[in-house]
């Protein structure tokens, strides 16, 4: 059942009619990066589709809901999704002191992803807050395993961030980035469990991917193994009557991905395996991928989720399809991309997201144009996105 909050937020987006029953509304941002865009037949092609009625698509997937301008991970991000378009949206998993499931990105975030510090629980953290002093910063680390599942839902989500050199707990929790916004979570976002997440994001219209997040407890944690936590994932599908075929589980541990195809064939079907650039990594040169892509296969994986940053690289002056993306297209697997517009202003290269491509990189509009090179050159099947009604927008206009 959900909490009075919870039910109350399912009940508001039903009553607005947010099960995609209205036109999905994208707002000013898609047209503002058309804008920004070098000229060119892509730019030509995507201004001419304003004004067109957009549809939710699967192609578009919210990353943590709408998690540029909304809490992460809470009702309002992922109801903010669903209104933008995205087919698809994440619930990152993890687990409580009691071993029940709740939707956040990490098992030890929620100094920066919750008013935590300004609580009572914040003596339960394993981390407890201490402030920044001469040349040492500011520190805490607050895991959902060291508090209940009633007291995590007691929780509200707030933009993720901390401030290292803050003395106080509230200069420490008051640093949302500048390119980011306190505006939709300046009230508290709600706090949802993984069993609540379904129910709202069906309620949404929405399909499903979940991500299995590694531990920050050394497993087995009181008896809890790995196993029967990528186990309990699953169950709560099946217990709420989801469809395999509307779930995609993600996990960036192998053998849990392995685990999904063994012993759950028909959500293991569509397991995503997710992988991110490392130290060392050339998206051109073969002998620096940790991937054997014939082996994922082999294996029955059939699902590759790399960070942008590996399927894309410059050649001429452009952003190219990069050696290593093709590489996994031809080895016959579908691959999904993450995460556009995680990256603040792209004017100086973009960050970590897209240093394969920094040096031609020095607009937001390449927002658009790596997703275009991504789209039509690699052929991936959705873009993760903390602005879905970006990814909604070229989607619509592309015919994906």
């Amino acid at each position: 059942m959900f909490t009075k909050p919870i039910a109350l937020a399912v009940a508001a987006t039903l009553a607005a009619g947010a099960a995609f029953a209205e036109p999905v509304e994208l707002g000013s941002r898609p047209l503002f990066l058309v804008d920004q865009m070098n000229d060119g037949a892509l730019k030509d092609k995507l201004a001419a589709c304003a004004g067109t009625e957009p549809s939710p698509t699967l192609f578009s997937i919210g990353h943590r809901g709408a998690a540029l301008m909304f809490a992460e991970h809470t009702a309002e991000s992922y109801t903010a999704a669903a209104r933008q378009g995205a087919g698809i949206i994440e619930c990152d998993v993890a687990f409580t002191a009691d071993k029940e499931l709740v939707c956040r990105h990490a098992q030890n975030d929620l100094h920066t992803t919750t008013n935590i510090l300004a609580t009572d629980l914040a003596a339960k953290c394993t981390t407890p807050f201490a402030p920044a002093s001469g040349d040492a910063n500011a520190k805490a680390e607050c895991r959902t395993s060291d508090i209940t599942l009633t007291e995590f839902l007691s929780l509200t989500g707030k933009m993720d961030a901390a401030n290292a050199k803050a003395t106080t707990v509230d200069a420490y929790m008051d640093a949302t980035p500048a390119w980011r916004t306190d505006l939709y979570a300046a009230a508290g976002g709600t706090l949802l469990t993984h069993a609540q997440s379904i129910e709202l994001i069906k309620s949404l219209g929405g399909k499903f991917t979940p991500e299995l997040k590694t531990p920050a407890e050394e497993m087995p944690f009181d008896g809890f193994t790995m196993d029967a936590y990528a186990q309990k994932m699953i169950d709560e599908y099946k217990a709420a009557g989801i469809d395999p075929a509307d779930v995609w589980p993600q996990s960036f541990d192998l053998s849990v991905v392995k685990y999904w195809v063994e012993n759950e064939p028909d959500f293991g079907a569509q397991a995503v395996y997710l992988v991110e650039w490392h130290d060392g990594f050339d998206e051109q040169n073969p002998e620096t991928w940790n991937e054997d892509f014939a082996a994922l296969v082999e294996a029955g994986v059939n699902y590759l989720a790399p960070s942008i940053n590996m399927m894309i690289t410059s050649q001429n002056g452009a952003v190219a399809a990069s050696a290593y993306a093709k590489a996994a297209k031809e080895a016959g697997l579908t691959l999904i991309g993450w995460t556009l517009e995680r990256s603040g202003p792209l004017a100086t290269g973009g960050g970590w997201y897209y240093q394969s491509a920094a040096d031609v990189i020095d607009n937001d509009g390449y927002y658009l144009t790596v997703l275009d090179v991504l789209a039509q050159d690699v052929g991936i099947a959705g873009m993760f996105s903390d602005w879905p009604a970006t990814v909604t927008y070229y989607a619509n206009c592309m015919g994906l």
